[in-house]
């Protein structure tokens, strides 16, 4: 069994035990991603090592371990603000930016090491793409982290561009795949939460009325020019299908993923529905969710409303299995070329 497959039965078992406790605690612990991120750099550093003659080590193994403390101290510092946290973000994207040029230049002088130093360029680059999708708020924290855990696993080649061309191959998987899991999941969310979904439902129809007569306006428009050009037809049909799919989605996010739970419950990242104000002291409802010092200030209270989202660890699961099948298969140079690689 080459590198490649034990990575990938490594990234396996790490993925599906994140999606266990993501089901189970709605958390996936810092360790388990961290654990990833490290021990795919450590068995990619020995595999080369000890697949070649051992020499010319050293520049490898600052390489590594310098990616390893960027990724970590950035994940484990407190910043003052939101500011700070950004430039912060876009310091270490720089540094890994020249830690990739410098690794374009030791690699070809060094083909030694090329297994290893694929793996840290894809740190590099999902390190920068999870936090781009944790800032846009596509990803939670754990999410973010997970992501750039997986940049140690998914260079499957030795050549940096096929590389490049296999992430956007999994990031488009994982988009395709994550967008039809929500709907999945928002189908079966609505349909557990029935009465609160029909409640939320009628609520936004009789508030969006005018959105959706300007939506049908459009659509009657298009059909009518789908006697001329037929293609608009399809326009016209998603112009009448989109308001109420905007609605579907909108009623699950506000009526049913909404729940009071005991304070003692809340975990770190949980996310407030609506701001809480304690005495003096305001705990806001953001992205990043609640600290451990808001909990120990929510202790006042007995109960506070929480905002649950979709799970998404499964999508990372399902994709990771999807782009394991498509390289086994060989089937990824195909999909590579589609896409210009």
């Amino acid at each position: 069994m080459g590198g490649v497959e034990l990575l990938f039965g490594i990234g396996f078992v790490w993925i599906l035990f994140a999606v266990i406790s993501d089901i189970k605690t709605r958390d996936i612990p810092n360790w388990l991603n961290f654990s990833l991120l490290v021990f795919s750099l450590v068995f990619r550093f020995f595999y080369s090592f000890f697949s070649g003659p051992g020499e010319n080590f050293l520049i490898p193994l600052i390489f590594g371990s310098l990616t390893i403390f960027l990724v970590l101290n950035f994940f484990s510092t407190y910043f003052k603000s939101k500011a700070h946290e950004i430039t912060t973000f876009l310091v270490y994207s720089l540094t890994f930016v020249l830690i990739g040029y410098l690794l374009m230049f030791y690699a070809g002088a060094n083909q030694d090491f090329a297994f290893f130093y694929q793996g840290v360029l894809g740190v590099g680059i999902l390190f920068v793409v999870g936090n781009l999708f944790y800032y846009g708020k596509v990803f939670a924290g754990g999410d973010a982290k997970l992501m750039v855990s997986l940049g140690g696993i998914l260079p499957v080649f030795l050549m940096f561009n096929q590389n490049l061309g296999s992430f956007i191959l999994f990031l488009l998987l994982f988009l395709v795949i994550g967008s039809l899991y929500g709907i999945l999941m928002s189908i079966i969310v609505g349909i557990r939460e029935g009465k609160h979904f029909r409640k939320g439902f009628k609520i936004l129809f009789s508030r969006e009325k005018k959105m959706i007569l300007i939506y049908n306006i459009f659509a009657i428009l298009f059909l009518g020019g789908s006697f001329l050009i037929y293609q608009f037809v399809y326009f016209a049909v998603f112009l009448f299908v989109f308001p109420y799919f905007y609605l579907f989605i909108k009623s699950v996010d506000l009526f049913c993923m909404i729940k009071k739970i005991s304070v003692s419950k809340l975990t770190v990242g949980d996310w407030l529905y609506r701001d809480v104000k304690i005495g003096k002291k305001l705990i806001r409802a953001n992205w990043e969710g609640v600290s451990e010092e808001d909990i120990k200030i929510l202790r006042k209270k007995k109960n506070v409303l929480v905002k649950y989202g979709i799970q998404f660890s499964p999508v990372f699961l399902i994709s990771f299995i999807v782009f394991g099948i498509l390289y086994k298969t060989e089937l990824i140079f195909y999909f590579l070329k589609l896409i210009g690689f």
